[in-house]
């Protein structure tokens, strides 16, 4: 601020209307130690002063800004991702249905169940990893399977249409294998499991971090919000039972929460919108269940 007697011999800078504008221009003059004087004439009336010899300094300054920062912050684009295949989730489902008119449902003489089945025993002392895979596309009866499906149909439409279908299928056979694989692990030898769910809530988790993490900046909410709403969707969609697979639903939906922050990284981001990335990704996740269980059936 200038001294009264050497108002004579300032110069008016700019006239603003807007405080925001006010405190901007301020903040960018005392950046650049330019001495100026705030004038308020009426409420949407406000006049900056400068030293005279300052005054051309000034107006390169406020100038030198609105250029740097016009059209800042830029508007958000709409996100106009749609996948080119748009009836993968479809797809998954006549899969499991196929599977389940081949095997039908569990006993104890079914060469799939025997070959395919989920088998802690089976993975831990012989390493039949494809038991990681086979399990998913195998349910005890119609009652599981129908469910499933139901549930498969639409939590896979939403979850293809935000990474694509290639990513969406990788993201899910990983983290719902990883999961498998952790709940055999705390489980030990001498458990039994079946059915799609597995990957089901590993898709909540992943639809749960991708939708809710890009909302707010606050850290606090980048952990609860995705945690605190798969956890409700855990308790909704069944964690208890006689067949239930508490384990299996728990891992998955932690998988699917920690694998969605990968689904979000830039570099899927530029490869969801590659047919021949998102191509290449599916056609490597079918080969992996076909092969899967073409080891199963010939062991």
């Amino acid at each position: 601020m200038t001294h009264p007697s050497e108002q004579s011999s300032e110069s008016l800078l700019v006239q603003v209307s807007d405080p925001l504008h006010l405190n901007t221009y301020s903040l960018v003059l005392s950046a650049a130690d330019i001495t100026h004087r705030i004038q308020y004439l009426a409420a949407d009336n406000i006049e900056i002063y400068v030293m005279a010899r300052q005054l051309e300094r000034a107006l390169y300054e406020l100038a030198a800004y609105d250029s740097e920062n016009r059209d800042w912050p830029p508007s958000p684009r709409p996100d106009t991702f749609v996948p080119t295949f748009r009836a993968m989730s479809a797809v998954v489902v006549g899969i499991l249905l196929l599977v389940y008119g081949l095997a039908g449902g569990w006993h104890a003489n079914s060469q799939w169940f025997q070959k395919g089945a989920g088998d802690s025993s089976a993975i831990l002392n012989n390493l039949e990893m494809y038991r990681l895979v086979t399990p998913l596309t195998l349910h005890a009866d119609i009652v599981h399977l129908m469910s499933n499906c139901f549930l498969a149909v639409f939590l896979l439409h939403f979850f293809f249409h935000l990474t694509g279908n290639g990513i969406g299928l990788m993201a899910m056979l990983g983290t719902a294998s990883l999961a498998t694989l952790i709940n055999v692990l705390v489980h030990g030898p001498g458990h039994f499991f079946v059915g799609f769910s597995t990957a089901i809530f590993s898709v909540i988790g992943m639809l749960c971090t991708i939708s809710f993490a890009m909302q707010t900046k606050r850290l606090a909410a980048h952990f609860f919000m995705p945690v605190m709403s798969g956890l409700a969707l855990l308790a909704f969609l069944g964690s208890s039972g006689e067949r239930t697979d508490l384990g299996a639903h728990l891992f998955g939906l932690l998988c699917g929460l920690v694998g969605g922050n990968f689904v979000r990284l830039p570099v899927f981001a530029s490869l969801r919108s590659s047919f021949a990335g998102q191509t290449i990704l599916g056609s490597t996740v079918l080969t992996i269940f076909v092969f899967c269980w073409f080891i199963a059936l010939n062991s």
